[in-house]
Parts: C-alpha cells; sequence; structure tokens
C-alpha cells in the first residue's frame, strides 16, 4: 500500500464506497463530493425557508387562524420538523445507512412539497378571500381543507427526518481525521455548511416571500419544489464520489444495554486497573471498520457493565468501548437541555417578529412594500457575513493564542451566542415598547391599523440575530457531531436538531401559558390578535429573564464537562503547528527588537 507523508493512500476513519470496499483518499471525499451534497443542501433550506418564513401569515390571512392558535401551530410544526430527524438517524445508524435513508427520505421529502404546492394552488382547498381588520370575522377554514394543507406539512416533517441527520454526516465524512490536510478542513467544514445553509435561506427570504406576497402562493411553493427535484438529483450524480460508512447497529440498543448490564451488576465493584475490565482485540475492530475506546473514569458506574462475572449474556456484559460510547451521549444531555430555552428565543424571530411587521410602514419608494417576512434575510446576510469573518480572520488570529485549532472551544462559542440571544429579547423588548408608544399616541391601539413607523426600526433584533445564529447554530451543530461516538454520528447530529424541536414546543408552551394566566381576572392578556393592544414587550422582558437564568444553568454544566479524546494524533499535530507559528513569530519578534 503507497504511503506519503505517513498517510496511508487509503482513508483510514472507517470510510468506504457502497458496495463495502476501501476506497483510495485521491478517488473520492474532500471537497469535490461536498460540492454536491452542499447543493442539496442550498436548494432543501430554500424549499423550508420558502414554508417556515411565511407560514404564519399564511394561517392568518389564507387560513383566518388567530396570532396565538397561528403561532403556536408554526411552533408545532417546526418542532415536529426538528424532532423526527432522530428517528431518521437510528434508521441510517442501525439498519439502511446514512446513504440509502437519505435517499428514501428525499422521496417522500419531494412528494410533501407537491402536495403543499397544490394545496396552496387549489381554490378549493383554502376559505374564501377575507379582508376583515379581525381575522374572528372571517369564515374559518374547513376539516378538508386543514387536512390537506397540515398532511402535506408533516408529510414534509417524515421526510425531513431522515435527510437532516444525515446529509451534514455525509458531508462530514468526506474528510479522514487521520489526514491532518484533511482534519484541518473538516474543522471549517461546518462553517462553510452553514454559510450553504443560509444562502437557500437568504434566497427564500427575499425572492420566495415576495413572490408569495406578491405573485402568489402557487408560484412561490411551486419554485423551491422544482428546485428541491433537482437538487436531489444534482446530489445522486455525485454518488460516484461519496464515501461511505457502514451501518454499526441500533445505538438505542447498545445504550439500553450498558445501562441494564450497570444497573444488574450494581454491586459489582469496578477495578481499579482498566486492563482488568472486558474488552475485544484491536484486531477484532479494525476488522469492522470501528475504533477501541480506553476506558475513562467519568459515569464510572457505567464500568461496571464491563466486569467480567462469568456470563457472556449480552445484557449481562459489555466490552470498555460500549461503556464508552454510552458515556459519551449521556455526557451531552446537559447540554442538550441547555439549549432548548435558546431556541425559544430564535422561534420569535420567525413568529412574533414577522406580526410585529405587519403593523408598520413597509413602503420603500411609491410601489414597492417589504414582505415582512424578509426581516429574516437580515438575518442571513449577518449570519453569512459572520461565518466568513469567524473562518477566515477570527479564528486564524485567535488560535495563534489560544493553541486551538478551532479559536475557541465549542461551548464557548455556544455560550457566547446564548448572550447574543438574551440582549436580542431585551433589544426586542425596548423596540416594542416604543411600537406600542406610537400606536396609543396615534389612537391607533385600538383599531390596529398600520403604524407611522418604518419597519426597520425592527432592523437591531434581526441583525443581532444573525449574529447569535453564527455562534450558536454552527458551535450547536458541530458541537453535538463531534462528541458523538463514530457508530453513533447521524444519532449525535439529529440531537443537535432535538434542540430546535425541544425549543419550538417549549415556545408553544410558554406562549400558550402566558397568554392564558395574563388574561386570569378580566385582564386583557399580554398576547392578542390586534398587536397594538397586546403587551409583547413584557413578553420579550420575560424570554429575556429566562434565556439569563438558562445561561447561568448552562455555566454549571459546562464546568463539569469533559470533551472526549480524539481518533487520531491531527488535533495534536495541529496544535503543534500552531505551537511552532508562535513560537516563530516570537523569535520574529526579540530579533526585531534587538535591532
Amino acid at each position: 500500500m503507497a504511503m506519503e507523508d505517513g498517510i496511508s493512500d487509503y482513508t483510514q476513519d472507517g470510510t468506504v464506497d457502497l458496495n463495502g470496499n476501501p476506497i483510495l483518499r485521491t478517488k473520492r471525499g474532500g471537497w469535490k463530493a461536498c460540492s454536491f451534497i452542499v447543493v442539496y443542501e442550498v436548494f432543501e433550506r430554500m424549499a423550508y425557508c420558502g414554508i417556515s418564513a411565511n407560514l404564519i401569515l399564511y394561517l392568518t390571512r389564507k387560513l383566518h387562524q388567530g396570532t396565538v392558535t397561528a403561532s403556536n401551530n408554526v411552533t408545532y410544526w417546526n418542532g415536529t420538523i426538528w424532532l423526527t430527524p432522530i428517528l431518521g438517524a437510528y434508521v441510517a445508524d442501525a439498519y439502511l445507512g446514512r446513504y440509502w435513508t437519505f435517499v428514501i427520505a428525499c422521496a417522500i421529502y419531494l412528494s410533501g412539497m407537491c402536495l403543499l404546492t397544490l394545496a396552496v394552488s387549489v381554490p378549493g382547498f383554502r376559505p374564501p378571500p377575507c379582508h376583515a381588520a379581525n381575522v374572528s370575522d372571517c369564515p374559518k377554514a374547513t376539516t378538508l381543507e386543514l387536512a390537506v394543507f397540515y398532511t402535506a406539512l408533516y408529510i414534509l416533517a417524515v421526510g425531513t427526518g431522515g435527510t437532516k441527520p444525515n446529509i451534514s454526516t455525509i458531508g462530514a465524512e468526506q474528510f479522514d481525521d487521520f489526514d491532518p490536510k484533511e482534519k484541518i478542513q473538516k474543522l471549517s467544514f461546518f462553517n462553510w455548511w452553514m454559510f450553504s445553509i443560509f444562502f437557500g435561506i437568504l434566497f427564500g427570504n427575499t425572492v420566495l416571500v415576495y413572490i408569495q406576497d406578491n405573485v402568489g402562493w402557487a408560484l412561490g411553493y411551486g419554485i423551491p419544489t422544482a428546485g428541491l427535484a433537482l437538487s436531489i438529483a444534482i446530489f445522486l450524480f455525485g454518488t460516484p464520489f461519496y464515501r461511505h460508512k457502514k451501518p454499526a447497529g441500533s445505538p438505542f440498543t447498545k445504550m439500553a444495554r450498558v445501562i441494564v448490564a450497570a444497573i444488574k451488576k450494581w454491586r459489582v465493584p469496578v477495578p481499579t486497573h482498566p486492563k482488568e475490565l472486558y474488552e475485544l482485540d484491536a484486531e477484532e475492530y479494525a476488522k469492522k471498520g470501528k475504533f477501541k475506546i480506553e476506558s475513562t473514569t467519568t459515569l464510572r458506574y457505567l464500568n461496571k457493565a464491563a466486569v467480567q462475572t462469568g456470563s457472556t449474556s449480552m445484557w449481562m456484559l459489555c466490552s470498555v468501548t460500549e461503556v464508552e460510547e454510552t458515556k459519551q451521549m449521556l455526557k451531552m444531555l446537559p447540554i442538550l437541555m441547555t439549549t432548548f430555552l435558546p431556541n425559544v428565543l430564535v422561534a420569535q424571530s420567525y413568529t412574533l417578529f414577522i406580526k410585529q411587521g405587519t403593523t408598520l410602514d413597509r413602503g420603500m419608494g411609491k410601489h414597492f412594500k417589504l414582505p415582512p417576512a424578509s426581516l429574516g434575510a437580515f438575518v442571513t446576510v449577518t449570519l453569512l457575513l459572520t461565518v466568513v469573518l469567524y473562518d477566515r480572520v477570527f479564528v486564524k488570529i485567535i488560535s495563534k493564542w489560544t493553541k486551538n485549532p478551532r479559536g475557541i472551544t465549542l461551548l464557548q462559542r455556544l455560550g457566547l451566542g446564548f448572550v447574543l440571544h438574551i440582549i436580542i429579547m431585551i433589544v426586542a423588548s425596548l423596540t416594542e415598547r416604543h411600537r406600542l408608544n406610537v400606536a396609543k399616541e396615534h389612537g391607533l391601539d385600538q383599531t390596529g391599523g398600520q403604524l407611522p413607523l418604518t419597519i426597520f426600526i425592527l432592523l437591531p433584533q434581526f441583525i443581532l440575530m444573525g449574529v447569535a445564529d453564527a455562534m450558536t447554530e454552527v458551535a450547536r451543530l458541530e458541537f453535538f457531531y463531534d462528541q458523538a461516538p463514530e457508530s453513533m454520528k447521524s444519532l449525535g447530529t439529529s440531537l443537535s436538531m432535538t434542540s430546535v424541536a425541544g425549543g419550538n414546543f417549549l415556545s408553544s408552551f410558554i406562549l400558550s401559558a402566558v397568554s392564558r394566566i395574563t388574561r386570569e381576572g378580566g385582564h386583557k392578556g399580554w398576547i392578542q390578535n390586534n398587536l397594538n393592544t397586546s403587551r409583547l414587550d413584557l413578553y420579550f422582558a420575560f424570554l429575556s429573564v429566562v434565556g439569563f437564568l438558562n445561561f447561568l444553568f448552562f455555566l454549571v454544566v459546562t464546568k463539569f464537562f469533559h470533551y472526549k479524546a480524539e481518533i487520531s494524533d491531527s488535533m495534536e499535530v495541529l496544535k503543534e503547528e500552531l505551537e511552532g507559528s508562535r513560537k516563530d513569530a516570537y523569535q520574529v519578534e526579540l530579533a526585531d527588537n534587538k535591532r
């Protein structure tokens, strides 16, 4: 086998072709393979954003739902969209592999898009137009109309369950952890992956929402449907260039076995030396393309599952590697809990923030009105700029001092995003208070009319959201992928999406609870269909306080978190290179001073 710079011509991370054969590094993978994968993600996010960005307006304007009902229906759907990936990850890791799970899910996704386009195109599938100031006076959608529309939406949820956790994982697997050159590319991959995602979202937030608002919903949904079909074809065309990993068995069964075995042997002491624990030979792992993991003292109780007591039952004895894989997944759960609340704050940007925009002057010149959902474009543009500056400038500067190839740790980047989300809610609360004061001054608090205020007063909260998302979205996705064991990468990625799902469901719960509680005792309540008499300023202030408490919880949790050991020495090689460049810079500075 040929070698170059100590690296095999064949990949060393267990990747194979679709037939299970070893593959040459130069023939598959890398950015060439990722180019086909990224094209799919751009069009998929364009389709998803084309629906989600304006969904609350379709529900209120076309299906005549109230503010709270429509907001909750948006977050219920978004929650389901981001919850089903855990099932898709299970199928991929346990049975079909990521590639085939993704391909099948694409077919489901495309069928949902076609049905949704039909639902918004055929007049018989929506109520007659109504221009009453209060939507409660408009005719409600029939059971059939709602059934067709929501069936289409939730078919999409099933489809995304198989695509979302696997497409980014497939992309990351195109880089070999054992090759330092490819490892550094992998560290940048998630930044550029998020860049591609929001490039698609930018098109959805601008062109598609404008078409939906000003041309028609049929064309506004038809374009992303056609784009999605094209991107699936492009992904399939790139198949000969992809690296794949074989399914490694059910991750849930593995973890259940470890937990059950540890509980059954609760009285058995753990040996002082890890060598006494049960483990397979390294050759056994090499045959299956897997990686052996050394025993750790973290969650030491679970080491009981690897203690040999004479029984070889799979529910009584597990290998050290299986125990450590379970630990790696369980360690991430407290971090997962801290990510729910920040996603509640993000959910406001495509629900209540958009409803705020409908009450403001959207005019830009004599003949153009900015669609409220287009404000999301400012989130996207800011995020794209922030990601580029972060990856190309910030990381290069800060990594020389931290000696971390990522610049700062994933949890530090996540925490920075959490702080920004709290600031956003404070800004949103102050802006909303100003909006309400103007409404009262002009006597528009009861009529619900449009305020003589430009929609661009909402710009600061959307721009800050873009910066915050550049921190949290990338860090969260990379953290759950990176810290998951090699055999459970899809499941790890799905945890990142479960975080978004939990945030959306929690947003619905909080909104409903606050709406109900603030109406008690004969009060009007904070959230009403007429936003000019609502108290969204108090609601946003409440979310900022809850977000701050969650951040304190995050600090406590991260204090006890330990990152998993790398399976290769690539990160150490990169750190040594950074240390070497820092010493060289120091020596140059000394020489300059002597001169």
